[in-house]
């Protein structure tokens, strides 16, 4: 079995997430992690004796291998690594709910330090594009920015929610592991010395585990007495080989050498080796017992005189099928509208019970009908209201046999539920056609057009669309909004609904569907502009507000230190009634003090939440066009709010440029 190959007890606590491997002197590895009062701290066992003091880092009192640099705010994400390749060794990266710090350790001095509005939940550094040089990418409030050693601004664009884990990579796949407990940081390391990695993940229950990217098969455990802070690897021996360094929440630093020849592959220790016996050992009876089933059936079959008893033995024709239909149901007094499953047997056998298994539609991602024995049939509808406009695979399983039976057929299929399924077709004539507009065009033939609406709604089998010109109308199932698609002649296509989100996703299903690379649209959404340029308001009043507050704050903190000097200079002379009435006043200045930095909390709260909201409008304008289009509203819509130019922002979201 794997054992660590040392161990350490730091004796400080270590924040979930906030854990970092650097050679911050370009040569030896140091351990840096977020740790209580805004302070990282550096184990550094390689430097011992070398004591360090500034005006940011200063020597730990408890442990002289440690270092603790001051940040004196909540750390939010820490990371390490080279961002200027000149110095040829790692900066440390710290990131706070208002700042960006890039350190370098080796010389005790700040590279830069940047006000981020959008906070910083997460970070990584490494070279991104045709960016040249390596930028510390941070993710806050639905934002990604990335600067260079300098602090200069390289990169900037928006995402549809806060970012809470970032990672730069080239992938394939993805994988994934049903658990109760959060895995609280995941790691790349070939553990087993088989020449591929394995994925290497720390949950919030102290457990650490290996998975071969294969199988997804577990080929090493360990257990921590806390939560796992963070994983890294690094030659922290200082041997020629590299470790793979586990650390706790309450400062338990393992490290772990990859499995030699002689393990060949068997990290696992006994015990774990004994759960995977019983695993297998109750696989094994599961088949016994299925086997037994079918054994049974067939001896009934060859059992010929008892027919009426073959519903009470589970046998049913062999030509037994199961189909299934999607439909549009509109509801009625007692149930709101929805997708109709229709699932039936294609003879008089029944269905006993029926197992759907769909991401994001149901609670726990699973579904189950299972009718009374009075309502038994050959047909179980199941209504489905997917809650956001994505393709969703519908796995089911179904019971089959007679109402009699004790034994039942399974039957098992999957069905697409089409990404606006939620959507029914109406009369174009009867639809009240909203104002918003997205305008576009293509080269694609009407046919391609018709193609992609029978994939991506459910329309009746008899629906049919003639040539160009032609328009097709749906409502929503959800809000009963309206939505038109136009089709007309040269390719223009146009689509009026106010919902700005779906108008984005019909333009991205279009461009996918049709393998459209680049596309430029035209889009006016009144309703949402208006919104979007009331919070622009309220953004400048945020700020206007800020300033206004830190201005009194600052008064109110010289005014302390004043007081305070005066109440000491009476307590010296005696003069206690002068004394008691400046910390008097001192107890009133500073119970101001408390309040104004509420009202600023507050006031700072609002201002991200308003912040969110213009970074999602810009993203959403994004969305509405495909390729380098979007990149360019993006990056210009960004220019005009740095100007403070809204009228040339709300031009660059309907026409895609901000010219003339």
């Amino acid at each position: 079995m794997l054992v660590p190959v040392f161990t350490l007890k730091l004796n400080h606590k270590i924040l979930p997430r906030m854990v970092a491997l650097g050679r911050y002197d370009g040569t030896h590895p140091c351990l840096a992690a977020a740790t209580q009062a805004g302070k990282v701290f550096i184990h550094n066992p390689h430097a011992r004796g070398q004591r360090t003091s500034t005006n940011r880092m200063v020597q730990s009192n408890q442990d002289s291998d440690i270092s603790l640099l001051n940040i004196n705010q909540g750390i939010t994400c820490l990371a390490s690594g080279v961002l200027n390749p000149q110095l040829g060794y790692d900066c440390l990266l710290v990131g706070t709910q208002t700042n960006l710090l890039a350190y370098d350790v080796y010389n005790n001095s700040d590279l830069f330090y940047r006000e981020v509005s959008d906070g910083a939940n997460a970070i990584v550094l490494g070279k991104l594009g045709d960016i040249s040089s390596p930028l510390a990418i941070i993710g806050g409030n639905c934002a990604l920015q990335g600067f260079d050693y300098e602090g200069n601004d390289l990169f900037w664009t928006v995402t549809g929610d806060n970012v809470r884990s970032l990672a730069l990579c080239d992938f394939d796949g993805d994988g994934k592991t049903e658990s109760k407990n959060h895995a609280m940081s995941i790691h790349a390391f070939d553990l087993n010395s088989d020449g591929v990695c394995e994925l290497i993940t720390g949950w919030s229950n102290g457990k650490v585990d290996a998975r071969s990217d294969r199988t997804g098969e577990v080929i090493f455990k360990d257990n921590f007495a806390s939560s796992i802070a963070g994983v890294v690897e690094g030659d922290y021996r200082m041997d020629g080989s590299t470790q793979l360094i586990c650390c706790s929440v309450d400062g338990e630093v393992r490290g772990y050498l990859p499995g030699g020849e002689e393990l060949k592959g068997n990290l696992m220790d006994t015990s774990a080796e004994q759960d995977l016996i019983r695993e297998l050992s109750q696989k094994k009876q599961n088949l016994l017992l299925e086997l037994r089933n079918y054994e049974e059936n067939a001896k009934a079959e060859l059992n010929t005189q008892l027919k009426e008893a073959d519903g009470q033995r589970g046998v049913i024709p062999a030509n037994t099928q199961l189909q299934t239909a999607l439909s549009v149901n509109l509801g009625s007094d007692s149930q709101s509208a929805h997708v109709e499953l229709c699932i039936s047997t294609t003879n008089d056998t029944i269905i006993r019970a029926v197992l759907i298994f769909a991401e994001g539609i149901f609670e726990g991602e699973s579904h189950v009908v299972h009718p009374s024995l009075q309502n038994l049939s050959g047909c179980v509808r199941v209504p489905l209201t997917p809650p956001k406009d994505v393709p969703v695979d519908l796995h089911i399983k179904a019971f089959v046999g007679y109402r009699n039976s004790t034994q039942f057929h399974v039957f098992e299929l999957t069905r697409q539920l089409p990404r606006f399924s939620m959507y029914a077709l109406s009369s174009p004539d009867l639809a009240t056609e909203p104002l918003s507009f997205v305008n576009c065009t293509t080269n694609e033939r009407p046919q391609r057009i018709v193609m992609w609406l029978n994939q991506s709604f459910l329309l009746p089998e008899d629906a049919e669309f003639q040539s160009a010109p032609f328009q097709v109308c749906f409502t929503s199932l959800r809000n009963a909004g309206q939505l038109c698609i136009k089709i007309k002649p040269g390719g223009e296509i146009s689509i009026n609904t106010d919902d700005i989100d779906l108008a984005g996703d019909i333009i991205q299903s279009m461009a996918s569907f049709l393998a459209i690379e680049d596309l430029q649209v035209e889009a006016d959404f009144p309703a949402y502009f208006e919104e979007l340029r009331k919070v622009l308001v309220k953004v400048d009043e945020h700020h206007a507000v800020n300033q206004r507050l830190t201005a009194d704050m600052a008064e109110h903190s010289n005014l302390i230190r004043s007081m305070l000097v005066q109440a000491e200079d009476a307590r010296l002379l005696g003069d206690m009634k002068n004394m008691k009435t400046r910390y008097i006043e001192l107890y009133d200045l500073n119970r101001d003090l408390i309040n104004q930095y509420k009202i600023r909390c507050n006031n700072h709260m609002e201002l991200l939440n308003n912040l969110k909201a213009v970074n999602q409008a810009i993203q959403r304008a994004g969305r509405l066009r495909v390729g380098k289009p979007k990149t360019q509203v993006i990056s210009a819509c960004r220019d005009a709010i740095r100007s403070n130019n809204f009228n040339m922002l709300f031009r660059i979201m309907r026409v895609g440029t901000a010219s003339s």
